[in-house]
């Protein structure tokens, strides 16, 4: 089973070439690949790499999480995988059911178009925490449990 990472803060100018070039010192089995804008083609600051097993993916963050490439630290962890059936649109929709549904700034995303607005707001039900900052959630709720238990 192949284990997907994302690799972020990489250099507008990057091509795959490189970035492979880069991760094939440490696996000459690894792929790559590099979003790029559709306009501009350049990358986007982000891409993936695809390792074999866990263990390789562990050492993977391991050894290039933080690590200087054109001056520049990469961020390396575990991709999330992909939502079936959304493109663009859905994207900003999931941006907006996570925020609050107090806040009034969740309406002028979506100004003009109700349909968006509606998925929206069905969404946000089922909308379920990143797991990727559970634990600093809950660190948020305990403390927030601590200062209302002090008041």
């Amino acid at each position: 089973m192949s284990i997907r990472l994302y690799v972020g803060n990489l250099p507008k100018e990057l091509e795959r070439q490189e970035l492979a070039a880069l991760f094939s010192e440490f696996d000459e089995s690894v792929t790559t690949k590099i979003i790029t804008d559709r306009k501009t083609g350049k990358c986007r600051g982000f891409g993936f790499v695809t390792v074999k097993t866990d263990e390789q993916a562990d050492q993977f963050i391991e050894k290039f999480n933080n690590y200087l490439y054109q001056d520049t630290p990469l961020k390396i962890e575990k991709a999330l995988p992909r939502t079936k059936g959304k493109g663009e649109d859905g994207e900003e929709g999931s941006v907006e059911a996570a925020a609050p549904s107090g806040n009034s700034n969740s309406g002028k995303r979506s100004k003009g178009n109700k349909s968006k607005q509606k998925s929206a707001s069905t969404e946000s039900e089922s909308v379920q925490p990143d797991p990727r900052w559970a634990q600093e959630l809950e660190k948020l709720k305990q403390l927030l449990s601590a200062q209302t238990a002090n008041s």
